[in-house]
């Protein structure tokens, strides 16, 4: 028989969901970043749930402070997503019995700075005796079903963007989990997108109020694992043009020789939107970011073709599904 570890979360969960029957009505499909209940009036409650593991998730510097607040930006990313503003957030916590006070009481605070940091409010929870700690955060918003944004949607042609560049993350991956060195500014910049992320929810709800998005999803997994995941439930491919990478990451890839290409597409934990536009609405979509103070940064375009490639000097190279995936690591 087979194991988790052998066939990975995705496919766990797909063996999972032959027990389960969908909810008549649900303005979210299953596979999407968060779940919906439709109230009846137009309007629909918005509800992720996610789980913070601390032996596999909290890398090493990470205070419980920021391992809580992280919980709450995990959740709440989802939400942003989908274009809905978070309002509550609920926190069911596995704590071992020989924790100090002390760092429960930072947890909580964590819980609240990050809710309150994004216009949501912790509202309530459950603990409970566990070997180590875990943190399993549930996050929910009520919405109008038409302005929801899915991750199916997207349509050849389609303009493929995102809200700001990648590999910071796995830059400091590097750092935190392989002990590669860097500069001591360089080194706080790098672990600085790790400890303290930051969720993309006024962005998320600016581009649902414009109604230029077609799809979305965020790219919590790493930037190719979520491009596939968009590509199986739009049924399209994408043709990558262009890959946003920060000076921070170019200087750290040349000082030690990596490629900051394979940084941006297969790191993970950035919580940027990935998303795609109607080519006729690209303006109305920029014009909905800017205001909220964001750029939108151009990825590509969706294809026909359901293969995701990236074209550079004239020559199509497939872009591996690579990243985070629960059970088989990186």
């Amino acid at each position: 028989m087979a194991t988790a570890g052998e066939i990975g979360e995705r496919a766990l969960i797909e063996r999972m969901l032959r027990w389960i029957t969908p909810m008549p009505g649900m303005p979210l499909p299953f596979w999407d970043d968060a779940m919906a209940i439709d109230l009846g009036d137009g309007r629909a409650v918005v509800l992720n749930t996610d789980m913070l593991v601390w032996e596999t998730d909290v890398p090493p510097g990470m205070t419980p402070y920021q391992a809580a607040r992280k919980a709450v930006i995990m959740n709440f990313s989802d939400l942003g997503a989908k274009g809905v503003q978070p309002q509550g957030f609920m926190a069911s916590l596995g704590i071992p019995r020989d924790l100090e006070v002390e760092s429960i009481e930072e947890m909580a605070r964590g819980f609240e700075a990050g809710a309150r940091e994004y216009g949501g409010y912790v509202i309530g929870g459950d603990t409970n005796e566990a070997s180590d700690i875990i943190i399993n955060g549930v996050a929910l918003g009520i919405a109008r079903k038409d302005k929801i944004i899915k991750r199916e949607g997207a349509k050849p042609g389609d303009i493929l963007a995102t809200t700001g560049p990648f590999g910071l993350t796995a830059a400091s991956f590097k750092i935190l989990l392989e002990g590669l060195e860097a500069p001591e500014r360089l080194r706080e910049t790098l672990a600085e997108s790790v400890y303290n992320p930051k969720a993309r929810i006024v962005e998320g709800i600016a581009l649902a109020e414009s109604g230029a998005a077609t799809s979305s999803i965020d790219s919590s997994d790493g930037l190719s694992v979520s491009l596939y995941d968009l590509s199986r439930s739009s049924g399209v491919g994408f043709r990558i043009k262009n890959l946003p990478i920060p000076p921070e990451v170019e200087i750290y890839s040349e000082h030690h020789e990596l490629d900051p290409g394979d940084l941006a597409l297969y790191g993970g934990e950035e919580y940027e939107l990935v998303f795609t536009v109607t080519p006729g609405r690209l303006e109305d979509a920029r014009e909905a970011l800017d205001a909220v103070g964001c750029e939108l940064l151009e990825l590509g375009v969706a294809t026909r073709e359901t293969g995701i490639v990236m074209a550079k000097n004239g020559v199509e190279n497939p872009i591996e599904k690579r990243g985070w995936e629960h059970f088989m690591g990186a």
